[in-house]
């Protein structure tokens, strides 16, 4: 079974969240200003998913080409600099800023091209005077005291940015009230897009706490790039007092054959989880009928992976700057203070306070559990495995501690008698 350590997994769970807009390492400097003809075109550019982590939602850039200005750029709105000697305080802590950057469309082709990604590009229906609007505003914002933003999954990112510019440059003009509500909250959203990565898929589900459970609406939807491609596809701009539709055609620039970057594969968290509980009732049961004391070790380890779970998720909730990660039910169960507790079962079993605290930890395992159906928010199928096999564990110690369950002939649990 693949072996994922909780430093990897964070890791993971924080580059799928704040970089699937990556596209190169620092922003580029604004071109010269040149101003575009008639025969300008602006096209929305969605490039789908890709290998690595940071790819797994795809990525959006607008295009402006005018062979008659010689200009064929690529605005993306998804840079960052990965060199700031503070990147991984400022990574974990939520504060990135983001930039637009400015490169020649050809090369990033080839970028995206070797990294076996397909790419689609929506023209615009734009009259000449709208094109040059939309030209000034990137123009504008790519300059350097201009082009840096805070980047928000969810909110603000390579996406929505391309939709805040149509909409701050053709006004009502440009209308999206047509663009059908997904009728699914960001947590289901994103679903599809981390089913071929299961680790990712629960990283996302322990991190994001209920603002990701709320429905989107259909303006929200668009931060998925292969949902502002759609979005676009239903909009529609007033051309010289005539409503058309925004996009003029959508054309496949390249394609992949036999792509499927979101291919749904076996969930091995939840089947690991699964094998531990099936492990805890038998290893208890042994325990049971033969009489015999349970070392510490690997009840200690089981808190103490549970209770680490809870100090990250409370980081991310009361520390860091994430919105999304506020009101994490998964708190419930995953106590940090399990890492306590973990401690005190391999040295001190015996404290007075341990058994209160161990029949505690059993009775919020079942209360969960039996109102798993009622919860707000939703949690990953890992969770149920993993949480009953805390309170059978929690549980057989407070009996034990207790004296309801005998020892057999063994020494009864001491202070003295460290785990083994």
């Amino acid at each position: 079974m693949p072996h994922v350590p909780l430093r990897g997994l964070l890791t993971g769970l924080l580059l799928g969240l704040l970089l699937p807009a990556m596209a190169a390492a620092q922003p580029d400097r604004p071109p010269p200003d040149r101003r575009l003809s008639d025969q300008a075109q602006i096209s929305l550019i969605t490039i789908l998913p890709g290998d690595p982590i940071y790819t797994f939602a795809g990525h959006s850039a607008l295009r402006v080409r005018d062979p008659a200005a010689d200009i064929d750029r690529l605005y993306n709105y998804g840079t960052f600099n990965f060199n700031d000697p503070l990147f991984i305080p400022k990574f974990t802590y939520g504060y990135l800023r983001y930039a637009l950057s400015v490169t020649s469309y050809p090369p990033m082709l080839r970028f995206y091209q070797r990294q076996g990604r397909p790419v689609i590009e929506q023209p615009l229906t734009l009259s000449p005077s709208q094109r040059r609007a939309v030209f000034r505003f990137l123009r504008h914002n790519a300059r350097p005291e201009n082009r840096y933003y805070q980047y928000d999954f969810f909110f603000d990112n390579c996406s929505t940015r391309i939709r805040d510019v149509l909409e701050k440059t053709l006004g009502p003009r440009v209308d999206f009230s047509e663009v059908p509500r997904p009728e699914r909250s960001f947590r289901e959203l994103l679903d599809p897009f981390v089913a071929s990565r299961p680790a990712l898929d629960l990283g996302f589900d322990l991190a994001l706490g209920l603002p990701a459970d709320r429905r989107a609406t259909a303006r929200e939807v668009m931060f998925l790039p292969t949902h502002l491609m759609r979005a676009f596809e239903h909009a529609t701009v007033t051309v010289d007092g005539q409503r058309q539709s925004l996009v003029a055609r959508t054309d496949t620039v390249r394609w992949v054959s036999d792509y499927d970057a979101m291919e749904a594969a076996l969930d091995w968290p939840f089947a690991l989880s699964v094998g531990l509980l099936v492990l805890v009732l038998g290893w208890t049961g042994w325990q049971a009928v033969g009489g015999r004391i349970p070392g510490g070790r690997g009840d200690a380890l089981l808190l103490a992976a549970v209770g680490g779970a809870g100090v990250v998720i409370c980081y991310l909730w009361f520390v860091s700057t994430y919105t999304v990660t506020d009101s994490n039910l998964n708190l419930l169960w995953a106590w940090p203070t399990h890492l306590y507790a973990a401690y005190m079962l391999l040295r001190h079993p015996t404290r007075p306070e341990v058994r209160p605290y161990l029949i505690a930890t059993a009775g919020a395992a079942g209360l969960v559990l039996l109102a798993w159906p009622l919860w707000p928010q939703n949690f990953h199928p890992v969770v149920a495995p993993l949480l009953a096999a805390t309170g059978v564990r929690a549980g057989w110690w407070a009996l034990l501690l207790d004296g309801t369950v005998s020892a057999g002939t063994r020494p009864a649990v001491s202070e003295s008698a460290p785990a083994a």
